[in-house]
């Protein structure tokens, strides 16, 4: 079984090829990982970064992408304005959500993390509207789900980077680069 560990830049398809436009510029897994039989377990959208696990082993595969198996998800996310404490609580509650109310999150705010990598393009700065981190953990993954979480409680997400899935983390590994776990 092989299982490896990928650090999923900015703008970064969690595929292998992109299959939609042909000749496209878009940047796929396969511009990074050159490792047959493996594949991504679960997905990270286009605009967010971070911890992606991949796999050749279908069972642990489905473990990882089901939300069956409440598999925690860890997420550092840079939210436009500083949530106070009933925006957190909402989230550690649960959001209603156009397809339902999402699983209770653990929800706090966090400085800047240490050794945060810079994006390119970076994050709109706005001097007029101040931005924080918050770490949020959520059991399930619906569609953009931290995404419209924040949203719900009045702060767009600017920059979204998964930390961990379940025991694996991102520490030491570096934006477009993997190992095996």
């Amino acid at each position: 079984m092989t299982t490896i560990l990928f650090n999923k830049p900015f703008n970064v398809l969690s595929q292998f090829t992109d299959k939609g436009t042909q000749g496209s510029p878009r940047q796929t897994l396969s511009d990074y990982i050159d490792l047959p039989g493996v594949y991504p377990a679960g997905r990270l959208d286009r605009d967010s970064e971070g911890l992606l696990v991949l796999t050749d082993d279908g069972k642990l595969q489905a473990q990882i992408a089901n939300p069956r198996h409440k598999l925690p998800k860890t997420y550092w996310v840079q939210v436009e304005g500083i949530p106070d404490e009933a925006a957190l609580q909402a989230l550690r509650d649960g959001v209603t959500l156009k397809d339902g109310l999402t699983r209770p999150a653990k929800a706090r705010r966090i400085d800047t993390p240490p050794g945060l990598w810079l994006r390119d393009p970076p994050v709109r700065f706005r001097k007029s509207v101040p931005d924080c981190w918050i770490e949020l953990t959520i059991r399930e993954g619906r569609n953009r789900q931290v995404r419209r979480m924040t949203a719900a409680v009045g702060h767009p997400t600017l920059r979204l980077i998964r930390t961990a899935v379940g025991a694996w983390t991102l520490d030491g590994l570096a934006p477009g680069k993997w190992r095996r776990a």
